[in-house]
Formats: C-alpha cells, sequence, structure tokens
C-alpha cells in the first residue's frame, strides 16, 4: 500500500470516528457527550488565546523528556543484555517487577519523592518507558540471525558493514514497536500525573475542567494531547522507520 493509500485510509478511520463521536452524542446528550462541534469550537479558542501553548509546552517537556531518558537506558541495558546472557538474565525480572508496578504507584511515590512542581511526571515517565524499550532491544539483539553472523564473518565483512546492514535492522525490527508503544504511554502517563500532581500542563488543565463539569473542554485538552503525540511520532519515529525500510 503505497503512502496515498495509507492515508487515504487514515482519513476514512477518523471520519468514522467523527461519525460514531456525533452519533454517541445524539444518543447520551451533551451531559455525557459534547458534540464534536462544540469540542472544535472549545479547541480553536484554546489555541487561539494562546492558552493551549505554555500547557503544551509543559506537558511536552514531561513526556518527550521522560521518553528520551528512559529509552536511552532502555535500549543501553537491554543491548548489553542480550550481547551478555549474565547481564540480561539478571535485569529481565527486574524490569519485570518495574513493569508490573502500576503507573498510578509510581505517581504516587514521585509525588512524594519529587513534589508536585518537581520531576514527579518525568521520573514516572522515565520508568514507565525503560522496561518497554529494553524488552525490544533485548528481544533485537537475541533475535539475530547466527546464519547471517557467520556469513559476514565468513566473508570478511568489516565490523562497520556488519552493524549497518546486519544488527542495525534486526534490532529496529523490534526496537522501533517498542519505542513507539513507550511514547504513547509516555504522554498518558505524563498527562495522569499532572492530573494527580496539580500540574501547569494538560493534565492540570484537564483536572481544571473536570471541577467545573466542563466536558467539551475536557476533551479539547484530550484532542490537543493526542494531536501532540501524533506529530512528535510523524517527527521523532517516522523518519527511523523510513530509513530502516531503506536500509533492509
Amino acid at each position: 500500500m503505497n503512502a496515498a493509500a495509507r492515508l487515504a485510509w487514515g482519513a476514512a478511520g477518523l471520519a468514522g470516528l467523527a461519525v460514531a463521536w456525533e452519533a454517541g452524542h445524539r444518543a447520551l446528550g451533551p451531559l455525557v457527550l459534547p458534540a464534536p462541534a462544540e469540542t472544535a469550537a472549545t479547541l480553536t479558542t484554546l489555541i487561539l488565546s494562546g492558552k493551549a501553548g505554555p500547557a503544551l509546552a509543559v506537558t511536552a517537556a514531561d513526556a518527550l523528556g521522560g521518553w528520551l531518558a528512559g529509552a536511552m537506558l532502555g535500549a543501553a541495558l537491554g543491548i548489553a543484555g542480550g550481547l551478555l546472557p549474565p547481564l540480561g538474565a539478571a535485569l529481565r525480572p527486574v524490569t519485570i517487577v518495574i513493569l508490573g508496578v502500576p503507573p498510578i504507584a509510581w505517581v504516587v511515590l514521585a509525588l512524594l519523592w519529587f513534589g508536585p512542581a518537581g520531576l514527579s511526571a518525568g521520573f514516572t515517565v522515565l520508568v514507565t518507558v525503560l522496561p518497554i524499550v529494553f524488552a525490544g532491544a533485548f528481544q533485537g539483539i537475541l533475535a539475530r540471525d547466527p546464519a547471517l553472523g557467520e556469513m559476514a564473518r565468513a566473508f570478511g565483512a568489516p565490523p562497520l558493514l556488519k552493524l549497518r546492514a546486519l544488527i542495525v535492522p534486526q534490532l529496529l525490527d523490534h526496537l522501533l514497536p517498542a519505542l513507539a508503544t513507550a511514547l504513547a504511554f509516555a504522554w498518558k502517563v505524563a498527562v495522569m500525573a499532572e492530573v494527580l500532581g496539580g500540574g501547569t500542563g494538560i493534565g492540570g488543565e484537564i483536572a481544571t475542567a473536570r471541577a467545573h463539569l466542563d466536558l467539551a473542554m475536557t476533551l479539547a485538552w484530550v484532542m490537543l494531547a493526542v494531536a501532540l503525540l501524533l506529530a512528535c511520532d510523524a517527527a521523532l519515529l517516522s523518519p527511523v522507520r523510513r530509513r530502516a525500510r531503506g536500509v533492509a
């Protein structure tokens, strides 16, 4: 499927979601689900008034900062664990324990450790992202085809060529989905931490809208968070996916 077809089908999916939203609004009423047009008007007001920018910047710093730190640490540990079996055997149960702790528990602990205005949101994102990326990098190293490695050694392939042509493509097959999943979790966890901690980002604005029982405002902030997530995925991961397909 080419890019134009993917774009068309994606637009069709979003249109179907909008139709379902409108149907839900008419069936349940505005007290349960505001109309898409009302939410879009509220979203436009947020953007044009300049209120959206500062909140988006705070949440982006929390989500992307935690995601980048967790991804780098998780990838480094996953690659090292895959190359060194004893280290991998030691790290796997640790990451499973970290992943098994609910994010809400990490939020509470981070609020106690760092305070609501500190690094609580970024730290919670980091500990959420790290085990996900670790698992992707670890499995990517373990999934290497030994026959290809033997062939490269037999033909005397230089180390840089083996890294570019063999190791990186096989690693990215597992690492890229983990990074994309972790990026989505990063935004969810950052917003959740801000809601609970009373932050000044999107989560804090959602908490304020909830206190005012303003569903249209709440959904407008949610739509902004989702839009920014999609923009970050397109800017950060889509070029790597295209490059990986080219390398493969």
